[in-house]
């Protein structure tokens, strides 16, 4: 194969792959910034970063997420380590810290538990946008505990006012059980929320994530349910939970809100237009 052939544009014009996938894939092959890409199209490009990148295309074309494949996503404007141990940070989890973020303004150093971390993301970018905050984040899979102290060593001021990222191993509440005198400002989660038996468990990225992070193998409610049902133990007076969920599941999850004693009771939408996150407030004394 010739080197005239081995160019950014060559292999741009070749790939099966949309183009903005290829561009990634590329640029993470060689290292290269999204304006290399345009200057340097036209250079020969070694042939063992060829060979690379066409293992990568063709992973990809078999279905891997493009995340996995170059190790990281963006989320909230930082960069997070992905590995197949995480669920994929997505654009429209974004709402659930905006709106913990919205909830904590005029709290000093809040404290805030995010439940099933994965890879931090939620937890990271909050104590990111607030460095006062305390936050603690639990998770039930010790590889992905990891996957997010690494992420929270990346991107979080070692100095910053509200301390280090607070990583405990668990189920849910029950991984504070040694801290049982804690009480939170604001709780948020982003819980496996899939029905067993839905069809997207087997299609696109999710066949590549972890089962348990995306289904309850159950109705796709039970961890809200137990989130929502022990949330009121751990929430100060007045604090706030809020949760991601299905696309058709807002009308259910505000009726277990009201059910447990919250008000304020709401649901926002995503960019989509779609119920993306619920939440409520539990009452004061």
């Amino acid at each position: 194969m010739s080197n005239t052939i081995d160019t950014v544009a060559a292999l741009l014009r070749a790939s099966p792959l949309p183009a903005l996938e290829a561009r990634i894939l590329l640029g993470h092959v060689l290292r290269w910034r999204r304006t290399e890409l345009i200057t340097r199209s036209d250079e020969p490009l070694d042939l063992a970063l060829v060979a690379l990148y066409r293992a990568l295309e063709t992973r990809r074309v078999a279905g891997e997420p493009v995340a996995q494949l170059i190790g990281a996503r963006e989320f909230f404007g930082l960069e997070f380590d992905v590995t197949p141990d995480v669920l994929i940070p997505r654009p429209e989890t974004e709402l659930l810290v905006e709106t913990a973020l919205s909830a904590l303004e005029g709290i000093a150093r809040p404290r805030v538990l995010d439940l099933g971390t994965g890879t931090g993301a939620i937890a990271v970018a909050i104590a990111s946008a607030r460095p006062d905050a305390q936050v603690w984040a639990v998770d039930r899979s010790p590889e992905a505990l990891a996957v997010a102290a690494r992420n929270a060593s990346k991107l979080l001021d070692a100095a910053r006012p509200g301390g280090s990222l607070r990583l405990f191993e668990g189920d849910w509440y029950a991984a504070l059980d040694s801290n049982a005198a804690l009480r939170f400002d604001v709780v948020v989660s982003n819980p496996p929320y899939i029905a067993s038996g839905d069809p997207h468990l087997s299609q696109g990225d999710l066949r590549f994530e972890p089962r348990g992070a995306l289904t309850d193998e159950a109705d796709g409610l039970s961890a809200i349910r137990a989130i929502v049902a022990g949330a009121p133990v751990w929430l100060t007076h007045g604090g706030v939970l809020w949760m991601e969920h299905g696309y058709d599941q807002a009308e259910a999850v505000r009726a277990l809100l009201t059910a447990h004693g919250f008000s304020e009771v709401r649901s926002e939408r995503d960019l989509a237009g779609i119920e993306r996150i619920s939440g409520g407030r539990l009452a004061a004394a």
